[in-house]
């Protein structure tokens, strides 16, 4: 066994510089197993070219040279901009005693000297590695892994309420954050590398966790982040456009999510209310609606009520005539539907009734329908929608218990999916008596040509139906004149960020919170 000193017994923090910006080292198991080299080339049939020597043993995996610790295999992975091989020179010095490549890396004369597992596709043999070298955590943690556009974050914070309300031990990975036995980390990713992953899943495993309930992106499951990770419970929620700058179409973005029902999951839990989860649906899977009537999915809703503040009241209906009296903080229809693909999962892992229905009325998600009240007599939210479904969802929802007009804060994100910028604006615009369109992470992109995707948008929506469009790249300026706007009775919603606590512009990513910035604006009003 090998001893991390560094990262036992508590979660560490290490910052390392990684393409400009500031990079946290993930969390490592405090002990692990040594692995021979030999032994990990036969694990995923790789050719290991080794100097003359000793057998190498291996007691960790990153594919971060900063990252590197004694004893590390380093995962050299081709990338679009450069090839991993080209830092292997630092993870060598930083302690690295093997790395994993492809032919093209395995060719730099600088790993002449170095234990080399060669692989045709060794982002495809990360995560069955890294299991291997964590002691398999993924067998000793119960994953629930949920996949879909929109609803990850809130199903699986959902998942992990009741699993807590049954007296469990968990863990969290996603969007938001990263729970490990209820001690937080800030999430980089919404599903870590496979390396990463793994080690957090053996940390879990230090930690008593038996229920780990993790967000699967579509580039988790393209690019190979959960390999060598079985699921318990695989879900779906839905599919809208998204991440076309990473998939060419959707039916590839779909395909990729479809990756997650391949066999990997004991249980396979699908939202049947769009037609690309009801290709998913084959023998034993369990099916959830909110829209069609009781008896039309193995689960399905009915009765839902909604207060003036948002909370809603239901009936879950079940197999065997079971029925759960649900109660969600949570507006919206999608929040029922997000309830019901819970409950299914839950329910089909044993998990009582009583857990589910305690856990549902207690769970809270950062950032997501999230409201702000400071004594204002107008509503205030923030949510996370940056795709034009999720505007269309969340508008929709303030607008069904608005008795005054609906005041809508977005933007976009740069170097991401242009072609949703103005078919957000357009969505927003139909559903607002007020847009005001702004800044969100501009990242590398000039914020001034986001913003007239977006107008342009807005703008081809027929004037009669739509309300006013204003213009203020502030984001913090564009809160506030939201808020200044607001009467009793209005709805202030503002969209894209949620949860965030930064806003990237050229490459610095600033202090900036959507819920403080909504939170000043309106004591400033109040004042």
């Amino acid at each position: 066994m090998a001893d991390h000193s560094p990262c036992a017994g508590s979660l560490p923090r290490v910052p390392a510089k990684l393409e400009g910006k500031v990079a946290t080292a993930p969390p490592r198991p405090s002990r692990t197993q040594s692995v021979p080299a030999s032994e990990l080339a036969a694990t995923v049939d790789a050719r290991l070219t080794s100097p003359a020597g000793a057998p190498v043993l291996v007691t960790g995996v990153t594919l971060r040279a900063q990252h590197v610790l004694p004893g590390d295999l380093f995962a050299a992975l081709p990338g679009a901009r450069a090839h991993g091989a080209d830092f292997a020179a630092e993870a060598v010095r930083r302690g690295a005693v093997a790395v994993l490549t492809d032919e093209d890396g395995a060719s730099r004369p600088e790993l002449r000297d170095v234990p080399v597992l060669v692989h045709r596709d060794p982002r495809a043999a990360l995560g069955a590695l890294s299991a291997r070298v964590y002691g398999e955590p993924a067998q000793r943690v119960a994953l629930w892994g949920v996949t879909g556009t929109s609803g990850k974050t809130t199903t699986s914070y959902m998942i992990e309420s009741c699993l807590r309300a049954e007296g469990r031990v968990t863990g969290l990975v996603g969007t938001v954050e990263t729970r490990i036995a209820g001690e937080r980390l800030d999430s980089a990713f919404t599903t870590p590398e496979a390396p990463d992953l793994q080690a957090l899943l053996a940390v879990m495993v230090e930690r008593g966790v038996g229920d780990a309930v993790m967000e699967v992106s579509s580039h988790a499951l393209r690019l190979g982040r959960v390999g060598g990770a079985g699921f318990a419970v695989g879900a779906f929620t839905n599919l809208s456009q998204d991440h076309l700058d990473f998939h060419p179409d959707m039916e590839d973005y779909f395909q990729a999510k479809a990756e997650l029902f391949d066999g990997r999951a004991r249980r396979e839990v699908v939202c049947v209310d769009g037609e690309w989860g009801r290709r998913l649906v084959k023998p034993g899977t369990v099916t959830v609606s909110a829209t069609a009537p009781v008896g039309g999915a193995t689960w399905t809703a009915s009765g839902v009520r909604v207060s003036a503040t948002g909370e809603q009241t239901f009936t879950a209906h079940g197999p065997d005539g079971l029925e759960l009296a649900v109660a969600l903080r949570l507006p919206g229809d999608f929040n029922v539907a997000n309830a019901l693909l819970a409950i299914g999962c839950l329910h089909a892992s044993g998990v009582g009734a009583e857990a589910i229905v305690r856990g549902l009325a207690e769970v809270q998600v950062p950032g997501r329908m999230q409201r702000v009240d400071v004594g204002q007599d107008f509503t205030a939210v923030v949510d996370y929608s940056h795709k034009p479904a999720a505007v269309v969802l969340a508008l929709d929802a303030v607008r069904a218990r608005a008795t005054g007009r609906v005041i809508t804060v977005l933007g976009c994100g740069g170097d991401r999916d242009t072609a949703k910028r103005p078919l957000m604006g357009a969505e927003a615009a139909r559903r607002s008596e007020v847009l005001v369109v702004t800044d969100d992470n501009p990242r590398s992109e000039d914020p001034a040509a986001i913003r007239a995707a977006v107008l342009a948008g807005a703008l081809e929506v027929p004037e009669a139906e739509r309300g006013e469009v204003v213009e203020i790249g502030d984001r913090g300026a564009a809160i506030a004149h939201a808020v200044s706007l607001a009467v009793a009775g209005d709805v202030v919603v503002v969209a894209g960020k949620g949860h965030e606590t930064g806003q990237e512009v050229a490459g610095v990513v600033h202090p900036f919170s959507d819920v403080d910035a909504l939170t000043g604006a309106i004591q400033e009003a109040l004042r």
